[in-house]
């Protein structure tokens, strides 16, 4: 996780307390979406380092790619030791990614560099939060994946500097922030509606509703701090 975004720890959604057996299956269907959501967030990162302006641009987000790709590699064994495939489980998923993806293309370079950055916080907050309800093994997986997430302090310095060099960029760039943050929490809501199991392992018991909402409530505050980081706030 980058240096500026707030602090990772659980504070409000899944429960920090948890009883869930370490071999129920939904903790597979947990990884293969956490393995769905990385390859997904390599592939994009390769794709949008087009727009970057110089050799050190592609450079930072090769940096991010590899970050990505490590994250891959360690799901990717947990969801084979899961029984399951990492191809299909890429493949059950890889829609609402992609549709994710797709409605959030970038058409600036600083658009793509606060998506960056955006995103990869986002991805630190989400794997935070839903950690502290599984079981320690699980969690420790989760931990680590969340320790190596990072690479993006270079885009919140390049877009703080251009704002700074013309300022009529921050009103753009922040709609964009926002809009990032909104479509991020509308296809995390879709992969939970599909996936009952999931959600019923992160939001457990009558307050489910309450909890998912409380969870996304603390994500919004996070993404605020790291509007803020970039200049947007």
């Amino acid at each position: 996780m980058s240096s500026a975004a707030p602090s990772s720890e659980p504070t409000s959604g899944p429960s920090s307390t948890t009883s869930i057996d370490p071999e129920d299956p939904a903790i597979g269907k947990l990884y293969s979406v956490l393995l769905a959501g990385e390859f997904a967030a390599f592939h994009r990162l390769i794709e949008e380092s087009a727009m970057a302006p110089d050799v050190q641009g592609r450079i930072n987000i090769a940096r991010m790619v590899a970050s990505e790709i490590a994250h891959f590699e360690k799901l990717s064994e947990q969801v084979s030791r899961c029984g399951l495939d990492p191809a299909e489980a890429v493949v059950r998923y890889s829609a609402v990614f992609d549709e994710y993806h797709r409605v959030t293309n970038p058409k600036t370079w600083y658009e793509a560099l606060v998506k960056a950055y955006i995103a990869d916080g986002l991805a630190a907050d989400f794997y935070a939060e839903v950690s502290g309800a599984l079981p320690p093994a699980p969690r420790a997986v989760v931990a680590e994946v969340m320790s190596a997430t990072g690479s993006s302090s270079f885009a919140r310095d390049e877009v703080r500097a251009a704002i700074d060099a013309n300022p009529a960029l921050r009103s753009p760039l922040t709609l964009w922030g926002r809009r990032l943050l909104g479509e991020a929490i509308t296809h995390a809501q879709w992969v939970l509606a599909a996936e009952e199991e999931v959600t019923g392992l992160l939001f457990s018991g009558a307050a489910s509703l309450q909890g998912m909402a409380g969870f996304f409530d603390v994500v919004a505050d996070r993404h605020s701090a790291r509007m803020a980081d970039l200049g947007l706030g």
